[in-house]
């Protein structure tokens, strides 16, 4: 049985449209999540190597899940709790990105899990831009309280 990790780090990519704040989400690829949209979408994160400061983990991921290249500053958004108990660290940064450009890393999974039969895909096989009130819609809701505390931030 593959050991899973129970700590994330990831980034929140956000911009500002006539004074409307809009943020950058990923919808995970692979089968299990082709039919899934609302509550599907998270922000570009994943596994904190051993030795690995977080932030560093944050933008790693950031890059390999969508081609682009975080640039600071980076305002902490401290972390959240996942239902299946992952805690995710995140950060969030002022840019611009072009959701149809991104190209994201490969990985495997075991579908249907027990077949042993291994498929390779896109970790992200699409991201997009949503305002705030969408993106809280769209993303996994222990992530929708990042949101909440950017715009606090922010206000």
């Amino acid at each position: 049985m593959v050991k899973r990790t129970l700590i994330s780090a990831g980034l929140m990519l956000f911009r500002r449209v006539n004074d409307q704040l809009e943020i950058f989400l990923a919808h995970p690829g692979g089968p299990f999540w082709v039919n899934r949209d609302d509550g599907a979408w998270t922000i570009p994160k994943g596994v904190v190597n051993p030795g690995e400061e977080l932030l560093a983990a944050a933008c790693r991921e950031f890059q390999e899940e969508t081609s682009i290249t975080p640039q600071g500053p980076f305002l902490p958004l401290g972390s959240i709790r996942q239902r299946a108990g992952k805690t995710v660290h995140a950060w969030a940064w002022e840019g611009d990105a072009d959701p149809t450009s991104i190209k994201s890393n490969l990985m495997q999974a075991e579908w249907p899990r027990g077949s042993d039969r291994w498929l390779t895909f896109p970790e992200v096989d699409r991201c997009a831009w949503f305002d705030a009130d969408r993106a809280r819609a769209k993303i996994n809701s222990a992530q929708a309280e990042l949101i909440d505390r950017l715009e606090a931030a922010l206000n």
